[in-house]
């Protein structure tokens, strides 16, 4: 069974050791946040450097984050989830309904958000192994379900007036920093504990970087797609209340705009399309990259479909990386 590469015996140096770390995909993502976030500084006459501009940087890198470890979720057993950003959209009107036109209370809407995202989520994943069908297929497929279901049952409506309590949560920070954000830090914590220390986890690492070996193992590959696929939705569903908490008002076009930052966080962020390896660090390091991108295009007026461009050229060059690489020993960072 694959598992994540480690060292018997003493180990290497701690020269080595560091040397590894800067030679690693995290060092170089950090690198890139501090001195992107410092040219923005200083050619932005220290706009970007306030108080407010600071707090929504972070409130606002609470969703890609979570949708980019939904997206690596599914990744580190060679699939993908065409659907995530959509799901997360609709999981956002489920919550949002529940409270608005339902009048259920906010921990109860929640609580239904995200069991949706993991209902669709484990559909998802018995719709790929029970048809054999490549999940790129059913999740594009279900995509365009979800799509419909949001705009067929809901239509234009706008939800909002709901939980006060939930939006000032959404609103609120702990020490100058957003509780969404903080939030977002917990779900990457224990994204990060399942895929190092959890069995089930390592499992999905096996299936993913070498699903023979994995199956004569005694490791069910099915289970490990059923498995990721659920997680994935739980985690849309996560950051379908995430939404819900920041917005106020949640629509049916929540979520159009999220396809590209579900793959683009954990694909710069070092995970690889085959399976077997993910980077919970990485995909959050990414997600902040993007983040700057997205605010340099608003301090510069830049036109938008320049900044699409300039990330989908970035993910296409860290899958390239990311096929030479191919061959490594698969494992959780």
């Amino acid at each position: 069974m694959t598992t994540p590469h480690s060292t018997v015996g003493a180990g290497p140096r701690p020269r080595g050791r560091w040397q590894q770390a800067v030679r690693s995909t995290e060092f170089t993502l950090a690198c890139l946040a501090v001195a992107g976030y410092a040219l923005l500084a200083a050619t932005t006459h220290g706009a970007v450097v306030s108080g407010d501009t600071v707090t929504a940087v972070f409130q606002f890198l609470a969703v890609p984050m979570v949708i980019g470890l939904s997206q690596m979720a599914v990744l580190s057993v060679g699939q993908m989830n065409l659907s995530s950003g959509v799901l997360t959209g609709l999981c956002a009107m489920v919550c949002a309904w529940l409270m608005a036109a339902a009048g259920l209370p906010a921990w109860l809407a929640v609580l239904g958000g995200v069991l949706t995202g993991a209902a669709i989520g484990l559909v998802n994943g018995l719709l790929v192994v029970l048809t054999r069908i490549n999940g790129f297929i059913v999740t594009l497929a279900t995509m365009t379900i979800i799509d419909g279901l949001r705009y067929g049952i809901h239509g234009t409506a706008t939800y909002q007036g709901y939980s006060p309590g939930l939006v000032s949560l959404g609103q609120r920070s702990l020490l100058g920093v957003p509780t969404v954000f903080l939030a977002a830090v917990l779900v990457a914590v224990l994204v990060g504990l399942f895929f190092r220390n959890a069995m089930l986890g390592r499992k999905l690492l096996a299936s993913g970087g070498n699903p023979l070996a994995a199956r004569l193992s005694g490791v069910s590959n099915d289970r490990s797609v059923v498995v990721a696929h659920l997680l994935s939705g739980l985690l849309a569903g996560v950051a379908g209340v995430i939404v819900v908490a920041l917005s106020g008002s949640v629509n049916a076009t929540i979520g159009d705009d999220l396809l590209l930052p579900s793959f683009a966080a954990p694909i710069i962020g070092g995970v690889a399309l085959a399976g077997g390896v993910v980077s919970v660090l990485g995909t959050c390091l990414a997600a902040l990259v993007i983040r700057l991108v997205d605010v340099a295009q608003a301090q510069y007026s830049v036109d938008p479909d320049w900044v699409d461009l300039i990330v989908g050229a970035v993910v296409l060059g860290a899958v390239l990386l990311t096929q030479l690489r191919r061959g490594k020993p698969g494992g959780a960072r």
